[in-house]
């Protein structure tokens, strides 16, 4: 199996360097690149084409922050996977992070455990959200009632693929969602794309907040 190829972005170095020397361990991990702020990241994904599969990124960066450089990343660079890595916990920050298409919000107070978790999760099925990140999509994200409404009817998701989002939206992964349905993962990729082509979501990401906005899925 490929290692999961990683870039650490903080300008903090003694804090990058700990996570580097905690995540480089993993022996599925594999960290291709340290950058300090999201400038020196944009230039790098722009001149490579060894790209990761995931950004740990933190927000608050000189030059370039976090959230703008996550903003240019979903629009030039959509199959890569962002973790927010921050000290910021407020509503805000996490719902903005999450609307603009980070894949997972994790504090930097989180254990060695949950961060890895957290990554081989995004990995594998392209986001993450922990139960607290849940209860703010449910509650605090507010979208306007008539755009809600005929978004919802264009999208006309079939039975099939309502299963398939409420699955995707408790975190089951693609071989999971095949084996439940009785289908074959390729089946599983295809429903997911055409889910993500009706929504206009950009990532997995993405389509679960769809699906908790519109309320088609329904967390506890």
């Amino acid at each position: 199996m490929e290692p999961i190829k990683i870039i650490l972005v903080d300008d903090e170095v003694l804090f990058r360097k700990g996570i580097f020397f905690l995540l480089q361990r993993e022996p599925n991990f594999e960290i291709i690149l340290e950058a300090s702020d999201g400038q020196e990241l944009i230039n790098y994904l722009k001149n490579t084409t060894i790209h990761p599969d995931i950004i740990m990124m933190d927000l608050k960066m000189p030059t370039l922050n976090g959230v703008e450089a996550t903003k240019i990343i979903r629009k030039d660079f959509p199959k890569i996977n962002i973790i927010a890595l921050t000290s910021y916990n407020t509503d805000t920050f996490i719902k903005n992070m999450i609307e603009i298409g980070a894949s997972s919000y994790l504090i930097k107070n989180a254990t060695p455990i949950e961060m890895v978790e957290t990554i081989t999760k995004v990995a594998s099925q392209g986001f993450y959200y922990s139960e607290a990140v849940y209860k703010i999509l449910n509650s605090e994200i507010q979208i306007d009632a008539l755009n809600l409404e005929l978004k919802f009817l264009k999208c006309d998701l079939s039975s099939r693929e309502r299963e398939v989002l409420t699955l995707i939206c408790k975190q089951y992964s693609a071989t999971e969602i095949a084996e439940k349905l009785c289908i074959s993962a390729r089946t599983v990729d295809g429903h997911r794309n055409n889910l993500l082509l009706k929504t206009e979501a950009k990532n997995i990401a993405g389509l679960v907040v769809f699906a908790i906005q519109n309320k088609i899925v329904l967390l506890d």
